[in-house]
Parts: structure tokens; C-alpha cells; sequence
């Protein structure tokens, strides 16, 4: 078998996931390309499209939600995702079984009880029914839902009651949570009320299985449970197998891949990308080597809700935007070595971003010390152009 190194898998990934060059392809079909994007962050889909797509904005995805072209819903790992409306009808009964899982092993807040042991004198199916009624009467919370399921089931603890409705029915984030610039609770209805339409009946993974390859791929059986939780892959790819071409990685495993799945060359230059909080780019494969270097470490300087930047490929430094008045400051912080060069790029793809993410506001970006210690820094400022020819500051903390 044909050995591919860490940096070949690298720049495989980031071909598949439009990374190495910005596409011209509609937010639909990219979201399709990538077999849906992690959502439980409403901005991150955004934020990952914008960083993928040539002239994306806002409206292009948020018009796709309202419209009901493009859903947020529960699938791959039981965690929200957002997919094309007829992803959402053929991906859930693959991942059905995830959710079940979920729901069996959640634990509540009512001692160490398991939901499914708190709901054991609970008809599930009717539990089901009634909730679906529930929330296609109106899109629900789940502290909404909760008090109008005691009343059916008084004895019950509302909390499981809410969860199984939750997990096991296919239910869908209504606007106005997940459109730019709103926000609004976590309420949902069902995918049939929502598009009219029932999900399909084929549970086989096989279909899945091949997307994810197309876009994550070459990939081992443990990457494909990583980034989907479903078990038994090992003999669905077997089964594909004579569908598939195979190669080595580095540590001697099988990775399996499509026929014709981009393999660019290893040495091909990766530009600086700025990533969502959450990104199945970093959330697909069981072994992170591909897009995690050796040295990196944990942050120091930046806190709370951040992003990543890919530098040459491999997350290179993580970002958040701190806005006080009509400023928007992008803060960078390394988390491996980044040379100046790098970083002046880095710089300049964080203009670009600033110009999306806060168009009216004046943007600086501020880059963290090389190291931890902040006692005598001193600030240096050079400069970095986006490719709208605007200019701004860098500011970065040195050593002195």
C-alpha cells in the first residue's frame, strides 16, 4: 500500500474541505459537500462558509434557513448540525441510532439515574406521539416543553420526559436562532412539520460512509465513528471495500478512501484560514495529527469562546473578537511556533474577517506574547493589508 505522510493527509483534508483555495460553489452545495456543518454555535456556520466560499455573506446561508432550504437539527454525534433540508431527511434515520444511545446513557440532575430508569413505567411511543403533537402544535423550548408533559404525566420527572422527546424524535432549531445578527431561544418542531416531508426509511450507513470519505478521507473506521459515533463500521467499510482504494498511514494503519478523492501534493501552500469555535475539520478523525503539530499548547492569554487558525495547515494559533464601543479587536494568540511572515498573513486574513463580521465597527488586531510572562512587554505595531485593500495595525506584546 501506498504510505501517506501526516502533511499528505493534511493537504488532502484541507483540499475536501475547500480550505487550500476559497470555491466559488453556492452555501448549499458546500454544505452538502461537507455533509453538514457543526451548529450547536449558531454564528460558527457562518464563520466556516466565509472562510471556505469566494464573496460569501451573511444572507446567502441565513436566507437558506428562513426559507427552510437548510435546517439545524441533532444528527452526526447527536450534536446540532446544520445540513440541506434533504440531508436532514436522508442523514437522520442513519443516526437514528446515536441519539437512542445518547438518550439511554444521559444522566439527569435527579440523582445518578439514567433517563430511560426514570421513564420506566412511561408507554415511550405514547410519550412520542404526545410530545410530536407538542411541538407541531408550536415550536417549543424544553423548559416550555417540560411543564405541559408533567401534566400528562404527573409522577414523571419532566426533565426525562422533555430529553426523550428531545432525542428521539427527529426535531428541528426554528428561526429566528441560527439567522445572522439574531438571536432567539433553542425551539424546535418537527423535521415533517418543518418541511413537509416524512425523513426516509433507509438506516444503512454505506451512503454516508462514502461522503464522509469524499470529504474527510483517507480515513480508518475509528476517524468515521469518531465524527459520526455510529458502531460496527469496521464491517460497513469491509463491505465497501472493493468500492474503495486503501493506502498506510504513518503509525502502519489501513485508511480507507473513494476512488477519485483529491490528494493534492503534500508540499501545495496552504494560506492562513480562520475556523469557527466548532469545526468537524478538527472534530472527524479519532487521530488529530493531520491537523494538530506536535508542539502545540495550551492558551494562555486568550479566554472564553475562541476560534482557530490554521497557519501552513495545522492550527497555529487560536482568535476571538473583543468589541468595546464602535471597535472591534481581533486577539490572536500561537499556540505554536508561527514565524513573522505567518503571522503577517495571519494578520491580514483577520482583516478580512473583521470586515465580515463587523463591517461598520474600526477594526485592530492584536497579537499575545511569545510567551507567558507579560511583566515588561512592549508594544510594536506594523501593518497588514486584506485583500480590499484596507490597512490596519498590528499590535503585538514582545518581550523586552
Amino acid at each position: 500500500m501506498v504510505l501517506l505522510t501526516r502533511r499528505a493527509l493534511n493537504r488532502a483534508l484541507l483540499e475536501r474541505q475547500l480550505l487550500l483555495a476559497r470555491s466559488r460553489m453556492s452555501a448549499k452545495d458546500a454544505i452538502e459537500r461537507l455533509v453538514g456543518m457543526q451548529a450547536q454555535e449558531p454564528i460558527d456556520p457562518y464563520i466556516g462558509l466565509w472562510t471556505r466560499l469566494q464573496d460569501f455573506r451573511a444572507d446567502d446561508l441565513a436566507t437558506l434557513i428562513s426559507k427552510r432550504r437548510a435546517v439545524r437539527m441533532g444528527l452526526m454525534r447527536a450534536t446540532v448540525h446544520l445540513v440541506t433540508a434533504r440531508d436532514a431527511l436522508a442523514i437522520w434515520p442513519v443516526v437514528r441510532s446515536v441519539s437512542e444511545r445518547v438518550f439511554q446513557s444521559a444522566r439527569g440532575d435527579v440523582g445518578v439515574q439514567a433517563y430511560t430508569n426514570r421513564l420506566s413505567a412511561v408507554e415511550m411511543r405514547t410519550l412520542l406521539r404526545a410530545g410530536r403533537k407538542l411541538v407541531d402544535e408550536s415550536p417549543r423550548t424544553a423548559a416550555e416543553l417540560r411543564p405541559l408533559l408533567k401534566k400528562r404525566w404527573p409522577g414523571q420527572d419532566p426533565q426525562a420526559l422533555a430529553a426523550a422527546v428531545h432525542f428521539l424524535l427527529p426535531l428541528v432549531q426554528v428561526p429566528p436562532r441560527g439567522l445572522w445578527g439574531m438571536s432567539g431561544r433553542a425551539r424546535h418542531t418537527s423535521v415533517e412539520a418543518w418541511l413537509g416531508k416524512e425523513p426516509g426509511t433507509d438506516a444503512s450507513p454505506d451512503k454516508l460512509m462514502l461522503r464522509y470519505l469524499r470529504a474527510f478521507g483517507p480515513a480508518t473506521a475509528a476517524d468515521a465513528r469518531t465524527w459520526s459515533r455510529l458502531a460496527g463500521l469496521g464491517p460497513v467499510l469491509e463491505r465497501l471495500r472493493p468500492r474503495l482504494r486503501t493506502f498506510r498511514d504513518e503509525r502502519g494503519r489501513e485508511l480507507f478512501d473513494v476512488p477519485d478523492g483529491a490528494l493534492p501534493d503534500p508540499d501545495t501552500p496552504a494560506p492562513p484560514r480562520f475556523l469557527p469555535q466548532y469545526d468537524n475539520v478538527f472534530l472527524a478523525h479519532e487521530d488529530r495529527s493531520r491537523i494538530v503539530r506536535e508542539d502545540f499548547r495550551r492558551s494562555s492569554w486568550i479566554e472564553g469562546t475562541v476560534g482557530t487558525v490554521l497557519v501552513d495547515g495545522f492550527i497555529g494559533a487560536l482568535w476571538k473578537i473583543r468589541r468595546t464601543g464602535g471597535a472591534a479587536t481581533l486577539l490572536i494568540e500561537p499556540v505554536t511556533a508561527v514565524g513573522r511572515r505567518d503571522m503577517d498573513a495571519v494578520a491580514a486574513e483577520g482583516l478580512d474577517l473583521l470586515a465580515f463580521t463587523d463591517p461598520e465597527a474600526t477594526h485592530e488586531v492584536s497579537v499575545a506574547p511569545a510567551t507567558k510572562s507579560r511583566v515588561g512587554s512592549s508594544r510594536i505595531r506594523s501593518r497588514a493589508t486584506g485583500k480590499s485593500g484596507a490597512t490596519l495595525e498590528i499590535v503585538t506584546k514582545k518581550e523586552k
